[in-house]
């Protein structure tokens, strides 16, 4: 018998971009209103502030600010992934909310006001042991001499 190779899926297709050449990162793949400036996550055909349908592709930032978060101990139906987890939003300078999962240590750890970096981890394995890839936000640690690290 020959074993099927793994693969890595994204979550859902069309939430980041792929880096095309090295030192490129992903981003996540938003949305602007061309009439209002409105920008949305995940994107979208129609704008629900101004109704316009002339949106176009834009991306984000890959930091932002922690918002609001909490921390998950009890496992939900349907969940595969690690228990306890941290959920909430973060805040982009292009004035977006993102809702996301949190990564990189003690979810406890976590305070708003955060800075936080994109990062594209493993959230789990599906029924055929593919893994499943999920965009998530980390913090950005101040480093001894004063600076922040990645």
């Amino acid at each position: 018998m020959v074993e099927k190779e793994k693969k890595a899926i994204p979550v859902r297709e069309g939430l980041w971009s792929l880096p095309s050449g090295p030192g490129e990162k992903p981003q996540l793949i938003a949305s602007r209103c061309r009439s209002c400036g409105e920008i949305f996550f995940p994107s979208q055909q129609i704008c629900t502030h101004c109704q316009s349908q002339d949106l176009e592709e834009t991306r984000l930032g890959r930091k932002g600010r922690i918002s609001s978060h909490t921390v998950v101990m009890q496992r939900p139906s349907m969940y595969k992934g690690p228990v306890p987890y941290a959920i909430g939003y973060v805040e982009f300078p292009e004035g977006v909310r993102v809702e996301t999962l949190f990564t990189g240590g003690d979810p406890n750890g976590l305070e708003s006001g955060m800075e936080v970096e994109m990062v594209i981890e493993k959230l789990c394995e599906d029924d055929e042991g593919n893994e499943v890839m999920a965009y998530m936000f980390r913090p950005i640690r101040a480093s001894s001499e004063g600076g922040l690290t990645e």
